[in-house]
């Protein structure tokens, strides 16, 4: 059942994108500017990434010195659209024929312990990594002996000897991938989907502050198989590692600042939890010591030593936060109003009443509050 459903998220169109290098430099020597040895003398497990089609792969292999890298560990999955030909790992952009020992249907394994300069031009690129590999110089390619799953018992055994996971993961899968490093306590640096912040296994990571946000918001563009781009604007980077955003106290405004310079209009109140709405994340009110309904991009900026988060406001986790839904009379005015959508009495959602009186739900709020000085 695993690998159908593998397979089967393989085959979804949405699912099969391949992070572009300038994205995954940026992000990763954001860490190193935080700490410049965060990789140093550790493990890095790469296991959605087959090296001739992962820049993933590029990025750790080329950098591996630099970075100071105890071993690097690439895994690819059983059948790949693009494999062998993305990256010119042997030279060439042409796919690897039976005969140069790398058929398109298997999946394998890259282990990387050495790089150097193998064809002494002073320099080294990928055709010294082949080298090394053809060579079987301190460093293995080998196929797995099945699909690649990253549930299998071969890729966990793997897993078990890795430090960090860096990859993006099938989107569709991103719950049980998660978890799954989660619970070997891994060190990650993943690329997931924005509405994943909403998971209830994957919300309450975020509000333990066991998990939180990469430096940048995610890759933007990434490239399909067909070579053509995609643009996705609701993607970010899951980690745990540390880094300065993190900590960098948001600069607000008082709550009679925002209303006089910003809103005009002051703060409302949910009719069904006790928290005032705050629509941007720029008109946090720097004094207001109570709960505050802010959007899920929050989670961008959250410093967690100036704010703590209490809850979700909607969605499977709503009711940890109260037992309280919408009323009936407050679904009766939504409606009336112009309000769509399957909302029914005691909906475990958040809701207010705009300065008009109009009842208003608004888009997936979390609830925060500010630390105690």
């Amino acid at each position: 059942m695993a690998n159908k459903n593998l397979t089967n998220a393989r085959r979804v169109k949405n699912d099969e994108f391949y992070t572009q290098y300038i994205d995954i430099q940026k992000e990763i020597e954001a860490y190193l500017e935080y700490n410049s040895n965060v990789f140093r003398d550790k493990v890095v497990y790469c296991n959605c990434d087959d090296p001739f089609e992962s820049n993933f792969f590029r990025y750790f292999v080329l950098n591996f010195n630099k970075l100071g890298l105890k071993r690097l560990i690439t895994t690819s999955y059983k059948p790949s659209p693009v494999a062998n030909t993305q990256l010119g790992l042997f030279g060439d952009d042409k796919t690897l024929t039976k005969e140069k020992g790398r058929p398109k249907v298997n999946a394998n394994k890259f282990i990387i312990n050495e790089v150097k300069d193998m064809d002494g031009d002073g320099e080294f690129d990928l055709k010294d990594v082949a080298k090394q590999l053809k060579a079987n110089k301190h460093n293995e390619w080998a196929p797995l002996e099945k699909d690649g799953d990253f549930r299998s018992p071969e890729c966990i055994k793997l897993l078990e000897q890795s430090d960090i996971v860096v990859t993006n993961p099938p989107f569709s899968l991103f719950r049980e991938y998660l978890k799954q490093l989660v619970d070997y306590n891994k060190k990650i640096l993943i690329i997931g989907s924005m509405n994943a912040l909403k998971y209830a296994n994957i919300f309450p990571l975020i509000k333990k502050n066991e998990i939180w946000l990469g430096v940048w918001s995610g890759a933007k563009t990434f490239i399909k198989p067909d070579k053509t781009e995609q643009k996705m604007g609701n993607t970010c980077w899951f980690t745990n590692l540390d880094h300065g955003r993190r900590h960098q106290p948001l600069p607000l405004m008082t709550k009679a600042e925002v209303i006089k310079f910003v809103t005009k209009k002051p703060f409302q109140k949910y009719d069904n939890y006790d928290a005032i709405e705050v629509s941007q994340v720029k008109n946090i009110p720097s004094d207001y010591k109570g709960a505050m309904g802010v959007p899920i991009s929050f989670l961008d900026k959250y410093n967690p030593d100036q704010f703590e988060i209490i809850g979700l406001g909607q969605g499977n986790l709503y009711r940890e936060l109260t037992p309280k839904g919408l009323t009936k009379e407050f679904v009766d005015n939504y409606y009336k109003n112009g309000g769509t959508g399957l909302i029914k009495e005691d909906h475990p959602i958040l809701g207010y009443y705009d300065e008009d009186g109009k009842a208003t739900i608004p888009y997936m709020r979390i609830i925060i509050k500010h630390k105690k000085k």
